[in-house]
């Protein structure tokens, strides 16, 4: 289990690389001048070429880009992102809270997602073909299928507007979590349930099912057993949730002011600080990377003969 734990570290890392490398290429081939941008966020009345050249030797932007680069990745290890165009303060202590505001959305978002997904899809499963299989797919589909902004803003209007209910924005009290999430589960529960209903119908058919059966074994114990061996097809997939919830909260936090990272990668890309957008764009990457090893040693753990072909 070592050995395949440090071989998907190794692979990890040079795929983290190469995500660092396109986030800095991709950010330095914007069509603005970074240096022009520093000033006009300070206020500069008049932006001459001598005040972009004395900026960019500040900065180090005079340096070649190659240089630039492991400059601002050795400095990235450090959780050190420079420095805010628009406000000057460091580029972590800005990104950090809103990371972690994210998280937790994110995190018990993910929850109740994977809870629901298991709980919907061993139904499903278990009345394949029936109403209430039929009935919750479709109900699924309609759902999956709403714009999830259009969504918030029913419930926000019916729910916090008219019945007073819960806050409209915010993270003031667990209150505040309830509208997020319950968007959030419905754009991707819908989803994930579907893989579990499927790999659940796949080893209902199994061979080991009807033996089990044959030899008495109460049901409860026998469909325990299914969804294990089910689970270990939706392991990957759960453990993904994260990062792609996490990546895809900016419509969310925005309806709900939620300060979060979808809010400030927002603002940063309308008032064009750069140094946010990297880092924004760096943590995302680095998180699916990171979620996706997770994944597979976890599937490793639970089947030996993963680690054994590799």
């Amino acid at each position: 289990m070592g050995r395949y734990i440090l071989n998907r570290v190794f692979i990890a890392t040079p795929l983290l690389l190469i995500i660092s490398f396109l986030t800095f290429v991709l950010i330095n081939l914007s069509p603005l001048d970074p240096a022009e941008v520093v000033l006009q966020a300070q206020g500069v009345p008049k932006i001459t070429d001598e005040l972009i050249v004395q900026t960019k030797e500040e900065l180090g932007m005079d340096q070649p880009f190659i240089i630039r680069y492991f400059d601002w990745l050795i400095a990235s290890l450090q959780l050190d992102f420079g420095d805010s165009y628009v406000t000057g303060k460091p580029v972590w202590s800005l990104i950090a809270p809103a990371f972690l505001n994210s998280f937790k959305l994110t995190f018990v978002s993910s929850v109740v997602i994977i809870i629901m997904s298991i709980l919907i899809g061993v139904i499903c499963a278990l009345k394949e073909g029936k109403l209430a299989d039929k009935s919750v797919r479709g109900i699924s589909f309609f759902l999956t299928a709403m714009p999830s902004y259009w969504l918030a803003s029913i419930l926000i209007w019916y729910v916090s507007v008219k019945l007073n209910l819960l806050p409209t924005s915010g993270m003031d009290s667990y209150k505040s979590y309830i509208l997020p999430v319950i968007i959030i589960t419905v754009s991707y529960a819908g989803i994930y349930f579907r893989n579990v209903r499927s790999s659940m119908i796949s080893n209902l058919n199994e061979d080991y099912v009807l033996y089990c059966r044959a030899c008495g074994i109460p049901e409860k114990k026998i469909t325990v057993h299914i969804l294990r061996n089910s689970l270990q097809v939706s392991i990957s997939i759960f453990g993904m949730s994260i990062p792609i919830i996490l990546g895809s909260t900016v419509v969310i936090e925005n309806v709900f002011a939620w300060p979060g990272l979808g809010s400030l990668s927002v603002k940063a890309i309308l008032s064009r600080d750069f140094p946010i957008i990297q880092a924004y764009v760096l943590i995302l990457a680095a998180s699916f990377v990171l979620f996706n090893t997770v994944s597979d040693i976890i599937n490793a753990a639970m089947n030996p003969r993963i680690r054994n072909d590799l």
